[in-house]
C-alpha cells in the first residue's frame, strides 16, 4: 500500500550560517535508506564544508542560486536548472548570492552524516 508522509522533519544543517533542511523521505523522517528527499532552504553567504560523498546527489534548484564547488571548476545552478554530482566526487555547496537559495535534494542511497565526508577544519 502506499505510504503517506504527512510532513517533514527538520533538520540541523552545517555552514556558516542557519539554513533550514526539511527531510520528506530520508533516514530520520520516514526511516527509508534507499533514498532521500530534501527541500532546502538557504540564505545568502551560507557556505558548507567541502564534502566527498559515498552517494549520488540530484539537486533542483527552484529559487535562487546554488553555487556547486568540485575539483574541476565551479558550477552556478539557477531556478530551473538541476545538477548532479557522483560519489567520490569533492564538491562544495553554496548560496554567495544576497536572495540566497531554495531547492530540493535527492540522495542515492539516502543521505547520511556517516557517508558525507565532510571535510574536517
Amino acid at each position: 500500500m502506499p505510504r503517506l508522509i504527512v510532513g517533514p522533519t527538520q533538520i540541523t544543517a552545517v555552514g556558516n550560517k542557519p539554513k533550514l533542511i526539511r527531510e520528506y523521505v530520508g533516514r530520520v523522517n520516514s526511516r527509508t535508506e534507499e533514498t532521500s528527499v530534501a527541500h532546502m532552504v538557504s540564505p545568502g553567504g551560507w557556505v558548507e564544508p567541502g564534502q566527498t560523498p559515498e552517494f549520488s546527489e540530484y539537486t533542483l534548484v527552484l529559487k535562487g542560486m546554488l553555487q556547486v564547488e568540485s575539483r574541476e571548476g565551479v558550477l552556478e545552478v539557477r531556478a530551473g536548472q538541476a545538477v548532479i554530482t557522483a560519489p567520490g566526487e569533492w564538491v562544495r555547496y553554496s548560496t554567495p548570492e544576497a536572495e540566497g537559495a531554495e531547492y530540493i535534494a535527492v540522495c542515492l542511497p539516502a543521505f547520511s552524516p556517516g557517508t558525507v565526508h565532510r571535510d574536517e577544519g
